[in-house]
């Protein structure tokens, strides 16, 4: 079977995560698909396929005869998506032959996909592309991921002429909440070391990304009412969009590229006596994200002496952190991965990623893990698509690397 058939199974489990629940998974419905992939897994003949209970999905393609000394390779992905867009009756597609034009994706509600504002699109031109109807998002992050690696795993356990180390394969939930590896479970996975597959174009080699901390901001107000509120009122909405304009506009993920840092407003909600804001905050120098923390307690204090003690509240907690500190040490992973990208007709480059994987905290657990692409585009959206044939190309890639370190020792 090939990557892209696997995904368009995969896009119809609605598992999208939920940051504002407690329990891991934070959806049930990601242990659904989890379960599949088990029954999946262990018909390909993966026996230790299992799910704990927590959600995690952990397998094992045993080593090739006389490479049983070579080194433990993990890969790994995470099922959930996100839920901010769409996310239930996903409507995917095959569009054979991509022109490298605008892509129509529903002609009654007028979404199309511009080439002029997505101009990577261009270079698929000929190429197969799957998306949706452009009501919801596809899903192929990270579905791709686990695509891509089950077809690995399916071509080292039918070829025995490709000899590889021991492959180990990790499915977790709740990456898009930033929970996916906190409760993996590294000394039980046995690598030593990994690759997630996450997201990006083919040919990616990710290995550094951004310091990451979240921001709550709560403001308490006081309602009068409006015919007598003149010197009495406290308006925590407006307080609150004071704490927005505050920060600085050019330093927001539309105006920031490549290195730069900023600050994100992902929700807001108030009314004259509560107002919140929530805010992700990024950087991937990780003095300069002290410093926007720095900046935004200022800010809250300055608010504070003016309206009175109390009336902004921040809650600020520190997420991933940038995984080159790690991988640098380890650069065999890197090396490793643009050869064989090289090696199955790719080009690689390595950027920095604007966000996080998994990976990020896992290398901080001891698991050096950098990050592969998946061959799609336009996550977290309704115009994400994936590419049929830079799938096939992400899979060969894995297995040249199981490849490459199957002739290694430990």
């Amino acid at each position: 079977m090939r990557a892209y058939e696997r995904l368009l199974h995969y896009v119809t489990f609605d598992t999208a995560s939920d940051p504002e629940s407690p329990t891991c998974p934070s959806t049930d419905k990601q242990k659904v698909l989890g379960a599949d992939l088990v029954r999946e897994m262990k018909a390909l003949g993966i026996r230790d396929a299992f799910m704990d209970e927590h959600g995690y999905v952990y397998g094992t393609v045993p080593a090739t005869p006389g490479c049983e000394h070579a080194p433990v390779v993990g890969f790994i992905a995470h099922m959930d998506t996100v839920s901010e867009v769409p996310h239930a009756d996903i409507k995917a597609r095959v569009v054979k032959n991509y022109d490298g034009g605008d892509l129509e994706l529903n002609a009654k509600e007028h979404i199309v996909v511009s080439a002029k504002e997505f101009p990577e699109m261009r270079a698929l031109k000929g190429k197969d592309l799957i998306v949706t109807d452009g009501t919801t998002l596809l899903g192929a992050d990270d579905k791709a991921g686990i695509a891509e690696i089950l077809t690995m795993a399916e071509t080292l356990l039918g070829d025995p002429r490709i000899p590889h180390g021991t492959v180990k394969i990790g499915f977790t939930p709740d990456e898009e909440i930033g929970r996916g590896a906190n409760l993996f479970d590294v000394k039980g996975f046995g690598a030593d070391f990994a690759y997630t597959v996450d997201g990006g174009a083919f040919g990616a080699v990710d290995y550094e990304c951004f310091n990451a901390a979240s921001l709550k901001v709560r403001v308490i107000g006081k309602n009068i009412h409006p015919g007598s509120a003149k010197n009495k009122m406290k308006n925590a909405s407006l307080i609150a969009a004071e704490f927005i304009g505050m920060l600085p506009p050019c330093e927001r993920p539309e105006h920031t590229e490549m290195y730069e840092g900023f600050y994100h407003l992902c929700s807001m909600a108030g009314n004259e006596e509560h107002a919140s804001l929530g805010y992700i905050l990024r950087d991937h120098d990780a003095q300069k994200l002290e410093d926007r923390k720095a900046f935004v307690r200022r800010a809250a204090d300055y608010l504070n002496a003016v309206y009175g003690a109390g009336t902004v509240e921040l809650e600020i907690k520190d997420g991933y952190r940038n995984m080159s500190e790690v991988v640098s040490k380890h650069m065999h992973l890197i090396d490793n991965a643009k050869k064989a990208i090289e090696a199955v007709g790719g080009k690689p480059f390595s950027t920095p990623v604007r966000g996080g994987t998994d990976g990020a905290v896992l290398c901080y657990m001891g698991l050096p893990c950098p990050n592969l692409g998946t061959g799609g585009g336009n996550f977290h959206g309704r115009l994400e698509y994936a590419c049929v044939q830079s799938m096939d190309q992400c899979t060969a890639a894995m297995v040249e690397i199981a490849r490459l370190y199957g002739g290694m020792k430990r």
